[in-house]
């Protein structure tokens, strides 16, 4: 028998067609695979960007340095109405506080607002947002003020020049606004330990600590309630610079027994 002729049909009888409909069925299969992914459209990236960018600022407005919006003339002439201020939350996160002069953003509840007063949730998580990102005015909570003493000071009002002392010393308050008087209202408090005496430095457009002296807490605001130190004006661009430190309480030294 010739079993090399068997062998041979066997082959070509196994080997693949190609022609007909398999042929086409397989070069479609092919073609399927090879498709390129989807794109995602400009529009769709640019959303997603779009909501990366916000989350990052809110994460870092919320941590690190948020925008400040100045709703009042309370701080001219180092502050404008319209000014956005940019917030260093980190200032007295490790162990330091604040100190005379610095000018600092707070939460005045239980201590220039009483406790127990509500927003609206939906409008106040809306202003939440807008003012995080220096879009809105800040909540009628948050304030803006100058350190002018902190706790175990005795700061009194005013001395025979009109000046401000702090501890016996008498502060040159080079910072006040133009024909400002030190205060028009006479006080002499020592500051309670953990708490800051402020004040704005347009003395006779601010509510103050000054204002607050017969309410509970005396006028004075919780290290606890500070959210961070004034540092820079970001906006707008013709402002844009460091607010100025001030030298006024150089020669002021705490009382004996605190620390200062």
């Amino acid at each position: 028998m010739d079993t090399e002729a068997l062998h041979t049909e066997r082959d070509r009888s196994s080997a693949p067609e190609t022609h007909g409909s398999g042929a086409g069925e397989g070069s479609r299969s092919v073609r399927v695979s090879r498709q390129s992914p989807r794109r995602w459209s400009p529009w769709r990236r640019a959303g997603v960007l779009g909501g990366a960018c916000a989350v990052f600022l809110l994460l870092l407005s919320h941590f690190v340095m948020q925008p400040f919006l100045i709703p009042s003339t309370s701080m001219q002439p180092a502050l404008e109405v319209g000014d956005r201020v940019l917030v260093n939350k980190l200032a007295y996160r490790f162990g330091s506080e604040p100190r005379r002069g610095d000018v600092v953003v707070f939460d005045g509840t239980g201590s220039f607002v009483p406790e127990g007063v509500a927003e609206n949730p939906v409008s106040a998580a809306a202003r939440e947002g807008l003012s995080a990102l220096g879009l809105a005015e800040p909540s009628d909570t948050d304030f803006v003020k100058r350190v002018v003493g902190v706790g175990g000071d005795r700061v009194v009002c005013c001395d025979k020049g009109g000046r401000l002392e702090v501890n016996g010393v008498p502060v040159d308050e080079s910072y006040l606004y133009a024909g400002d008087a030190a205060s028009h209202v006479p006080f002499d408090i020592v500051v309670p330990q953990g708490t800051l005496w402020v004040m704005g430095d347009h003395r006779s457009r601010s509510r103050d600590s000054r204002d607050h002296l017969g309410e509970p807490g005396g006028g004075t605001v919780p290290l606890d309630r500070v959210v961070g130190r004034a540092d820079w004006i970001g906006w707008p661009a013709g402002r844009w610079s460091p607010l100025p430190a001030t030298g006024a309480f150089d020669r002021v030294t705490a009382p004996e027994g605190a620390h200062g």
